[in-house]
């Protein structure tokens, strides 16, 4: 009787210890999860941080060329006024030169 009592409570450590192997198994394949699920995490936290680097970098590049914008558009305006001005003294100038050869060329008859 001692020997089957043995073998029985033998079985029983065994499936218990079975179990047991089991649940840890389960555990181990949890954490395993759990690892992959945060490398991937960090993973995407370092995309995250590379892409707001480049959208700063996008930002301060388009601000710089808004402000080169605005600069080009104030020198635009003032060479448009320089160009008007010419144009009206050369328009002035040759109505003055035509004027006088007119003059003269009209005086001599």
């Amino acid at each position: 009787m001692v020997k089957k009592f043995d073998e029985e409570a033998l079985a029983a450590h065994i499936a218990v210890h079975e179990a047991e192997s089991h649940r840890l198994d389960r555990i181990e394949e949890k954490l395993d999860k759990l690892a992959d699920a945060m490398i991937a995490l960090a993973r995407a936290e370092e995309k995250i941080a590379t892409l707001q680097d480049d959208h700063q970098n996008l930002y301060s590049r388009i601000n710089l060329i808004s402000t080169r914008l605005d600069s080009l558009g104030a020198e635009i305006k003032e060479n448009a006024r320089t160009v008007n001005l010419i144009n009206r003294i050369t328009y002035t100038t040759f109505v003055a030169v035509i004027g006088t050869l007119l003059a003269n060329w009209l005086h001599l008859f």
